[in-house]
């Protein structure tokens, strides 16, 4: 049996208010992970821009959009730890399909 895969593209909003450091590193931690269990994984860092409206009382974020080519149980795994993380305001996978 063929192993089906899709390809995904996350978007997710890191806190402004984190250190150069800490941004970097969230960023470093998202594509570590994906790249260790999808393929085809590129990461563009759209960088820090005004919230369209405020979030946790926060106005500013960090945006990152990653897309990844995987099988349907990776972007489910990655919303959770993308739910867990500190730091992380929001996020969002869609599938894009072919």
């Amino acid at each position: 049996m063929a192993k089906i895969t899709d390809n995904y593209e996350v978007v997710y909003i890191i806190d402004a208010a984190l250190s150069e450091e800490a941004v970097a590193a969230t960023v470093e931690k998202f594509k570590t992970l994906a790249e260790q269990h999808c393929s085809a994984v590129e990461v563009e860092e759209w960088g820090k821009r005004r919230l369209a409206y405020a979030i946790n009382y926060k106005t500013e974020g960090y945006y990152v959009l990653m897309s990844f080519t995987s099988g349907p149980e990776f972007p489910r795994e990655l919303d959770r730890v993308l739910g867990i993380t500190d730091g992380i305001l929001r996020s969002m996978i869609v599938c894009k399909g072919e």
